[in-house]
């Protein structure tokens, strides 16, 4: 009872990282597979999967293929109720839907302006206004489920969710762009970024290379935070 897990570049990929947290986190059973996002070469090595052509893709036991990310979360919850991907509270069950959902289909200025990268810490990055506005958004939907319900523990709703999988990237976007946010963001991105499961994933990306860089900015930079 294996999941088969597709994803591509770690040091780039934020809906890789998302796909391979979903299934990391809730200790459910899969077997990793690279492919080459960057290379070109993944829509050969996905054409086993129909209808998937992108990154994550996820095959279940039962050889059914989930080719988005979203659709994964909601058969692996569906599959799996007692592992805890969403809250149990319907309110907060509510609020962890909608934020995620809302990740998933929204914040597309962010997500332009600064693709994940896990390799280093630009300096100096412009804040456009369509970005600041992404960010506001963001840090609302995250100290909403932080008062409602997220007293408990580090994460949004307290324990770990489907929902702190969705805005995982958006912490190393905030660490990798130097990005301003409030100092309540900035604890909740750090409390990915000492996650042991990121640091596993990361661990694995530093092994990659990439000539050139994907995404250079021609920007100063340093170290990624606590890199070895």
């Amino acid at each position: 009872m294996t999941y088969q897990l597709y994803i591509g570049d770690r040091t780039f990929s934020s809906w890789s990282l998302r796909g391979w947290l979903m299934l990391e986190k809730f200790n459910l059973p899969y077997q990793p597979h690279l492919v080459g996002l960057y290379a070109g070469t993944y829509r050969e090595e996905l054409a086993h999967l129909q209808p998937a052509r992108t990154v994550p893709a996820m095959q279940t036991p039962q050889g059914h293929v989930l080719s988005d990310s979203l659709a994964m979360a909601e058969t692996l919850a569906e599959y799996h109720p007692e592992a805890g991907i969403y809250p149990e509270d319907p309110a907060a069950r509510a609020l962890a839907r909608s934020i995620t959902c809302e990740m998933h289909s929204g914040f597309s200025a962010l997500r332009e302006a600064c693709p994940m990268q896990l390799d280093r810490v630009w300096e100096g990055f412009a804040v456009s206004d369509a970005v600041r506005g992404d960010l506001d958004r963001i840090e609302y939907l995250w100290a909403m489920a932080r008062e409602r319900h997220g007293q408990t523990g580090p994460w949004l709703f307290g324990a770990y969710s489907i929902a702190d999988v969705f805005y995982a990237p958006i912490a190393m976007r905030i660490t990798g762009y130097e990005l301003p946010v409030s100092d309540d963001a900035r604890s909740y991105a750090n409390a990915h970024l000492a996650d042991p499961a990121f640091l596993t994933w990361r661990e694995a990306a530093l092994q990659e290379r990439h000539d050139p860089f994907p995404y250079d900015l021609g920007l100063a930079s340093h170290p990624w935070p606590n890199q070895s």
